[in-house]
């Protein structure tokens, strides 16, 4: 799997990227490093506790870092959640943080592959 692909399969934007930091080593590099983020874990143990602060930091956190890698569909899923949580829990709640869910397990698994494919 090519950077691109991997980029395609979590509903990225490659270009914008590659454009952006200049360089597919680069943005490779910091995909990669992605796997060790504590955001989306932090996010679901807080949900789990109900702590509504550390929620939404962690779902603003992990919104910004998928904003800088051009994650666009978690980031888009993950930006509604921080707003949904910005002032409590709202009515669409359970069905953002489902979202956010999905979305990060697909962008998981598809830089698990390419982590696989380029030896890292």
């Amino acid at each position: 799997m090519s950077l691109q692909s991997c980029y395609e399969a979590f509903g990225g934007d490659y270009e914008g990227v590659v454009a952006r930091l200049r360089s597919e080593r680069l943005v490779q590099k910091f995909v990669l490093k992605f796997l060790n983020d504590g955001s989306f874990a932090l996010l679901c143990q807080s949900l789990k506790d109900k702590n509504h602060e550390e929620a939404f930091r962690a779902a603003h956190t992990l919104k910004g870092v998928s904003q800088n890698l051009n994650f666009t569909r978690l980031y888009e899923s993950s930006s509604q959640l921080t707003d949904e949580l910005r002032d409590g829990w709202g009515d669409r709640f359970d069905e953002l943080a489902a979202q956010v869910a999905s979305d990060y397990e697909q962008t998981v698994a598809a830089i698990r592959t390419l982590q696989e494919e380029v030896g890292v």
